[in-house]
Protein backbone atom coordinates (compact mmCIF):
# COMPACT_ATOMS: atom_id res chain seq x y z
CA UNK A 1 0.00 0.00 0.00
CA UNK A 2 1.24 3.49 -0.88
CA UNK A 3 2.33 5.53 2.11
CA UNK A 4 -0.17 8.33 2.83
CA UNK A 5 0.99 11.89 2.35
CA UNK A 6 -1.65 13.10 4.83
CA UNK A 7 -2.78 11.74 8.19
CA UNK A 8 -6.09 13.20 9.40
CA UNK A 9 -6.77 12.99 13.13
CA UNK A 10 -10.19 13.67 14.66
CA UNK A 11 -10.69 13.67 18.42
CA UNK A 12 -14.30 12.95 19.29
CA UNK A 13 -16.35 13.31 22.45
CA UNK A 14 -20.08 12.64 22.09
CA UNK A 15 -20.46 14.28 18.66
CA UNK A 16 -21.69 11.26 16.71
CA UNK A 17 -23.80 13.11 14.14
CA UNK A 18 -21.17 15.78 13.52
CA UNK A 19 -18.47 13.13 13.22
CA UNK A 20 -20.47 11.17 10.66
CA UNK A 21 -20.81 14.25 8.45
CA UNK A 22 -17.18 15.22 8.98
CA UNK A 23 -16.00 11.82 7.76
CA UNK A 24 -18.40 11.82 4.83
CA UNK A 25 -17.07 15.16 3.61
CA UNK A 26 -13.46 14.03 3.99
CA UNK A 27 -13.99 10.98 1.81
CA UNK A 28 -16.15 12.66 -0.82
CA UNK A 29 -14.25 15.94 -1.13
CA UNK A 30 -10.62 14.85 -1.05
CA UNK A 31 -9.39 13.43 -4.35
CA UNK A 32 -5.92 12.91 -5.78
CA UNK A 33 -3.89 12.32 -2.62
CA UNK A 34 -3.35 9.29 -0.41
CA UNK A 35 -4.54 9.86 3.13
CA UNK A 36 -5.35 7.97 6.29
CA UNK A 37 -7.90 8.87 8.94
CA UNK A 38 -7.72 8.37 12.70
CA UNK A 39 -10.63 8.88 15.08
CA UNK A 40 -9.70 9.06 18.76
CA UNK A 41 -12.85 8.59 20.81
CA UNK A 42 -12.63 10.07 24.30
CA UNK A 43 -15.03 7.70 26.09
CA UNK A 44 -18.16 8.89 24.28
CA UNK A 45 -21.49 7.45 25.41
CA UNK A 46 -23.41 8.23 22.20
CA UNK A 47 -22.17 5.22 20.17
CA UNK A 48 -19.78 7.36 18.14
CA UNK A 49 -17.22 4.55 18.00
CA UNK A 50 -19.84 2.03 16.88
CA UNK A 51 -20.88 4.38 14.07
CA UNK A 52 -17.28 4.69 12.89
CA UNK A 53 -16.74 0.92 12.93
CA UNK A 54 -19.95 0.31 11.01
CA UNK A 55 -19.75 3.07 8.40
CA UNK A 56 -16.02 3.71 8.03
CA UNK A 57 -14.10 0.46 8.57
CA UNK A 58 -10.95 1.93 7.00
CA UNK A 59 -10.71 4.54 9.77
CA UNK A 60 -8.12 3.75 12.42
CA UNK A 61 -10.18 3.94 15.61
CA UNK A 62 -8.63 4.52 19.03
CA UNK A 63 -11.02 4.03 21.95
CA UNK A 64 -10.21 5.66 25.27
CA UNK A 65 -11.80 4.61 28.54
CA UNK A 66 -11.77 8.18 29.88
CA UNK A 67 -11.81 11.65 28.36
CA UNK A 68 -8.11 12.42 27.94
CA UNK A 69 -8.63 15.90 26.53
CA UNK A 70 -7.57 17.31 23.16
CA UNK A 71 -3.76 17.28 23.34
CA UNK A 72 -3.25 13.86 24.88
CA UNK A 73 -5.78 12.21 22.56
CA UNK A 74 -4.25 13.77 19.45
CA UNK A 75 -0.81 12.62 20.56
CA UNK A 76 -2.03 9.01 20.62
CA UNK A 77 -2.75 9.16 16.89
CA UNK A 78 0.21 11.38 15.99
CA UNK A 79 2.52 8.63 17.26
CA UNK A 80 0.94 6.20 14.79
CA UNK A 81 0.54 8.58 11.85
CA UNK A 82 2.50 7.78 8.69
CA UNK A 83 1.77 10.93 6.68
CA UNK A 84 4.28 13.59 5.71
CA UNK A 85 1.67 16.04 6.96
CA UNK A 86 -0.67 15.63 9.91
CA UNK A 87 -4.04 17.39 10.09
CA UNK A 88 -5.78 17.89 13.42
CA UNK A 89 -9.44 18.34 12.51
CA UNK A 90 -12.43 19.01 14.76
CA UNK A 91 -15.38 16.66 14.46
CA UNK A 92 -17.80 19.56 13.90
CA UNK A 93 -16.19 20.58 10.60
CA UNK A 94 -17.15 20.01 6.97
CA UNK A 95 -14.40 20.49 4.43
CA UNK A 96 -15.11 22.07 1.06
CA UNK A 97 -14.10 20.51 -2.26
CA UNK A 98 -10.35 19.78 -2.37
CA UNK A 99 -9.62 21.98 0.67
CA UNK A 100 -7.18 19.48 2.10
CA UNK A 101 -5.51 18.97 -1.27
CA UNK A 102 -4.92 22.73 -1.48
CA UNK A 103 -3.36 22.71 1.98
CA UNK A 104 -1.05 19.80 1.14
CA UNK A 105 -0.05 21.48 -2.12
CA UNK A 106 0.83 24.69 -0.26
CA UNK A 107 2.96 22.77 2.23
CA UNK A 108 4.73 20.96 -0.61
CA UNK A 109 5.58 24.28 -2.26
CA UNK A 110 6.71 26.04 0.95
CA UNK A 111 9.12 23.87 2.90
CA UNK A 112 9.77 26.48 5.61
CA UNK A 113 6.11 26.46 6.64
CA UNK A 114 5.62 24.14 9.59
CA UNK A 115 1.98 24.84 10.45
CA UNK A 116 -0.94 25.76 8.19
CA UNK A 117 -4.49 26.88 8.89
CA UNK A 118 -7.41 27.38 6.54
CA UNK A 119 -10.28 29.85 6.23
CA UNK A 120 -12.99 28.76 8.65
CA UNK A 121 -16.61 29.58 7.85
CA UNK A 122 -19.67 29.64 10.08
CA UNK A 123 -22.59 27.43 9.00
CA UNK A 124 -24.23 30.49 7.40
CA UNK A 125 -21.16 31.07 5.24
CA UNK A 126 -19.80 34.08 7.13
CA UNK A 127 -16.16 34.30 8.15
CA UNK A 128 -15.09 32.70 11.42
CA UNK A 129 -11.81 34.36 12.45
CA UNK A 130 -9.31 31.56 12.90
CA UNK A 131 -5.87 33.09 13.37
CA UNK A 132 -4.53 35.31 16.11
CA UNK A 133 -1.52 37.04 17.53
CA UNK A 134 0.26 35.35 20.39
CA UNK A 135 -1.59 36.24 23.62
CA UNK A 136 -0.59 39.42 25.41
CA UNK A 137 -1.19 39.99 29.10
CA UNK A 138 -3.66 42.80 28.36
CA UNK A 139 -5.74 40.73 25.93
CA UNK A 140 -6.04 37.86 28.40
CA UNK A 141 -6.96 40.16 31.29
CA UNK A 142 -9.79 41.53 29.15
CA UNK A 143 -10.95 38.01 28.27
CA UNK A 144 -10.79 36.72 31.86
CA UNK A 145 -12.88 39.67 33.03
CA UNK A 146 -15.35 39.12 30.14
CA UNK A 147 -14.83 42.70 28.95
CA UNK A 148 -14.52 41.52 25.35
CA UNK A 149 -18.22 40.64 25.48
CA UNK A 150 -19.10 44.17 26.58
CA UNK A 151 -16.56 46.03 24.44
CA UNK A 152 -15.96 43.80 21.38
CA UNK A 153 -14.33 46.61 19.41
CA UNK A 154 -11.49 47.26 21.84
CA UNK A 155 -8.36 47.70 19.75
CA UNK A 156 -6.35 45.20 21.77
CA UNK A 157 -9.02 42.54 21.25
CA UNK A 158 -9.39 43.27 17.54
CA UNK A 159 -5.62 43.07 17.19
CA UNK A 160 -5.45 39.82 19.14
CA UNK A 161 -8.11 38.18 16.96
CA UNK A 162 -6.64 39.76 13.78
CA UNK A 163 -10.04 41.11 12.78
CA UNK A 164 -8.91 44.14 10.78
CA UNK A 165 -7.29 42.60 7.72
CA UNK A 166 -8.90 40.98 4.65
CA UNK A 167 -9.03 37.23 5.14
CA UNK A 168 -8.71 36.64 1.40
CA UNK A 169 -4.91 36.76 1.26
CA UNK A 170 -2.32 34.19 2.27
CA UNK A 171 -0.62 35.49 5.40
CA UNK A 172 2.08 34.56 7.88
CA UNK A 173 0.53 34.64 11.37
CA UNK A 174 1.46 33.80 14.95
CA UNK A 175 -1.11 31.06 15.45
CA UNK A 176 -4.05 29.33 13.77
CA UNK A 177 -7.02 27.62 15.40
CA UNK A 178 -6.82 23.94 16.23
CA UNK A 179 -10.11 23.23 14.43
CA UNK A 180 -8.15 22.64 11.21
CA UNK A 181 -4.46 22.51 12.02
CA UNK A 182 -2.00 21.02 9.53
CA UNK A 183 1.53 20.28 10.74
CA UNK A 184 4.56 19.03 8.89
CA UNK A 185 5.57 15.71 10.45
CA UNK A 186 9.14 17.01 10.71
CA UNK A 187 8.00 19.69 13.15
CA UNK A 188 6.79 17.06 15.62
CA UNK A 189 10.11 15.28 15.22
CA UNK A 190 12.03 18.48 15.99
CA UNK A 191 10.01 20.05 18.83
CA UNK A 192 7.94 17.19 20.22
CA UNK A 193 4.21 16.48 20.42
CA UNK A 194 1.43 18.63 21.83
CA UNK A 195 1.91 19.38 25.51
CA UNK A 196 -0.36 16.82 27.19
CA UNK A 197 -0.73 19.02 30.28
CA UNK A 198 -3.11 21.22 28.28
CA UNK A 199 -6.44 19.42 28.65
CA UNK A 200 -8.14 21.82 26.27
CA UNK A 201 -7.31 25.34 25.05
CA UNK A 202 -3.86 26.79 24.32
CA UNK A 203 -2.30 23.50 23.22
CA UNK A 204 -2.11 24.78 19.64
CA UNK A 205 -0.96 28.23 20.82
CA UNK A 206 1.87 26.65 22.78
CA UNK A 207 2.76 24.45 19.80
CA UNK A 208 2.86 27.42 17.39
CA UNK A 209 5.02 29.32 19.88
CA UNK A 210 7.47 26.43 20.21
CA UNK A 211 7.54 25.95 16.44
CA UNK A 212 8.28 29.66 15.90
CA UNK A 213 11.16 29.49 18.38
CA UNK A 214 12.54 26.56 16.37
CA UNK A 215 12.40 28.57 13.13
CA UNK A 216 9.15 27.29 11.60
CA UNK A 217 6.51 29.61 10.12
CA UNK A 218 2.74 29.41 10.58
CA UNK A 219 0.51 30.46 7.68
CA UNK A 220 -3.15 31.13 6.94
CA UNK A 221 -4.42 29.83 3.56
CA UNK A 222 -7.78 31.36 2.53
CA UNK A 223 -8.13 29.26 -0.63
CA UNK A 224 -8.82 26.23 1.57
CA UNK A 225 -12.22 26.65 3.22
CA UNK A 226 -13.77 24.57 6.00
CA UNK A 227 -17.16 25.03 7.63
CA UNK A 228 -16.90 24.89 11.42
CA UNK A 229 -20.03 24.66 13.55
CA UNK A 230 -18.00 25.44 16.70
CA UNK A 231 -18.68 24.14 20.17
CA UNK A 232 -20.17 20.71 19.47
CA UNK A 233 -18.25 19.26 22.40
CA UNK A 234 -18.02 22.40 24.54
CA UNK A 235 -21.77 22.98 24.51
CA UNK A 236 -22.14 19.84 26.63
CA UNK A 237 -20.13 21.44 29.46
CA UNK A 238 -21.29 24.09 31.93
CA UNK A 239 -19.63 27.50 31.87
CA UNK A 240 -17.76 27.27 35.23
CA UNK A 241 -16.07 24.00 34.23
CA UNK A 242 -15.05 25.46 30.87
CA UNK A 243 -13.71 28.53 32.65
CA UNK A 244 -11.61 26.35 34.94
CA UNK A 245 -10.15 24.53 31.92
CA UNK A 246 -9.41 27.85 30.22
CA UNK A 247 -7.81 29.32 33.33
CA UNK A 248 -5.50 26.36 33.86
CA UNK A 249 -4.41 26.46 30.23
CA UNK A 250 -3.80 30.20 30.01
CA UNK A 251 -1.85 30.08 33.26
CA UNK A 252 0.31 27.21 32.00
CA UNK A 253 0.97 29.07 28.75
CA UNK A 254 2.03 32.27 30.51
CA UNK A 255 4.15 30.34 33.01
CA UNK A 256 6.01 28.72 30.11
CA UNK A 257 6.35 31.61 27.69
CA UNK A 258 5.90 34.97 29.43
CA UNK A 259 7.49 36.90 32.33
CA UNK A 260 6.62 35.73 35.83
CA UNK A 261 4.82 39.00 36.63
CA UNK A 262 2.35 38.36 33.78
CA UNK A 263 1.62 34.89 35.13
CA UNK A 264 1.04 36.28 38.63
CA UNK A 265 -1.38 38.94 37.36
CA UNK A 266 -3.50 36.28 35.65
CA UNK A 267 -3.27 33.96 38.65
CA UNK A 268 -4.77 36.69 40.83
CA UNK A 269 -7.69 37.01 38.42
CA UNK A 270 -8.57 33.31 38.69
CA UNK A 271 -11.21 33.71 41.48
CA UNK A 272 -12.85 36.68 39.76
CA UNK A 273 -13.09 34.88 36.43
CA UNK A 274 -14.66 31.83 38.10
CA UNK A 275 -17.22 34.03 39.89
CA UNK A 276 -18.11 35.69 36.58
CA UNK A 277 -18.53 32.27 34.95
CA UNK A 278 -20.87 31.13 37.73
CA UNK A 279 -22.93 34.31 37.35
CA UNK A 280 -23.01 33.85 33.57
CA UNK A 281 -24.20 30.25 33.96
CA UNK A 282 -27.00 31.37 36.28
CA UNK A 283 -28.11 34.04 33.81
CA UNK A 284 -27.96 31.60 30.90
CA UNK A 285 -30.17 29.13 32.76
CA UNK A 286 -32.77 31.87 33.13
CA UNK A 287 -32.37 33.27 29.60
CA UNK A 288 -30.65 30.60 27.49
CA UNK A 289 -31.10 32.66 24.33
CA UNK A 290 -28.71 35.28 25.72
CA UNK A 291 -25.60 33.09 25.72
CA UNK A 292 -22.39 34.88 24.94
CA UNK A 293 -20.19 34.02 22.01
CA UNK A 294 -17.12 33.38 24.12
CA UNK A 295 -16.46 32.11 27.63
Amino acid sequence: MTKPILSIIIVNWNTRTHLKWCLRYIYTRTKGINFEVFVVDNASHDNSAVMVEKNYPSVKLIRNQTNLGFAKANNQAIRQAKGKYILLLNSDTKITEQALVKMVRFMEENNKVGILGCKLLNPDGTLQPSCRQFPSLFSQVIILLKLHNIFPNLKSIRNYYLLDWPHDTTKKVDQVMGACFMVRQEVFTKIGLLDKKYFIWFEEVDFCRRAAKAGWSTYFLPQAEVCHEKGASFNQVLSPKKQAWFNKSVLRYFRQHEPLISYLVLLNLYPTSMLLAIIAQALHSIKPSKKKKYL
